[in-house]
């Protein structure tokens, strides 16, 4: 097993819950995306406790590459974040599990031992933002409207509607600013706009960007 976090002390928690199980053995530490993609790589555990947030980028970014390069390699997050948000990109990157920080020894060997063996875990809290997340998808605005934009533009477009600059889009959607960029870019050629200004002005048409309350836009 991979640890990756940086938290030196919650490691220090996890190690300690984690010793004394003859079948769980730690291989190595990661305290950041580029680290814990190197070590994936040449270790190919079978299972890697994986951070949402990290220092040089998510975790969902490092899972996808960790993914890519180590099939078998099975993910399980741990955070303390149960957000929509979080537990949609923890899915999206391949993860097979997603355990809130600061369950229990019992729980958190379980959760290990269950995505270990092929299967998926979650909170229960989690596991409910999810169901309704996936219940809400089919009458997200703007499906129908740009059936050539991906779920994931889709939500990069929705943001943008709303006002968000690329920055809060990145750490909305635990995205690098360099992608956020990239999905504007693709967005605006698959809507044949010339500018972020006409894409907003498309979406909001097709009832995306409903403000949050408290949001302001330049």
């Amino acid at each position: 097993m991979l640890l990756v976090d940086d938290h030196p002390l919650f490691l220090d928690g996890v190690r300690a819950a984690l010793a004394g199980e003859d079948d769980i053995e730690v291989v190595g530490e990661a305290h950041d995306v580029a680290t814990a993609v190197a070590l994936a790589g040449d270790l190919r555990p079978d299972v890697v406790l994986m951070d949402l947030n990290l220092p040089d980028g998510s975790g969902a970014d490092a899972t996808r590459e960790v993914v890519a390069t180590s099939p078998t390699t099975r993910i399980l997050f741990i955070t303390m974040s149960a957000d929509d948000e979080a537990v949609v990109a923890a899915m999206r990157s391949g993860a097979r599990g997603f355990f809130v920080k600061g369950g229990g020894r019992d729980d958190l060997l379980q959760a290990v031992r269950t995505v270990a063996s092929g299967g998926a875990v979650f909170s229960p809290a989690v596991a409910d933002r999810l169901g309704a997340w996936f219940t809400g998808m089919a009458a997200q605005p703007g499906r129908e409207s740009f059936p050539q934009v991906t779920e994931r533009e889709r939500e990069v477009l929705d943001l943008v509607a709303r006002g968000y600059d690329n920055r809060r889009i990145a750490k909305a959607l635990f995205l690098s600013d360099k992608t956020v960029r990239n999905h504007i870019s693709t967005i605006l050629t698959k809507l044949g706009a010339a500018d972020r200004a006409e894409a907003v002005q498309r979406a909001r048409r097709a009832g995306m960007g409903a403000l949050d309350k408290g949001t302001s836009v330049s």
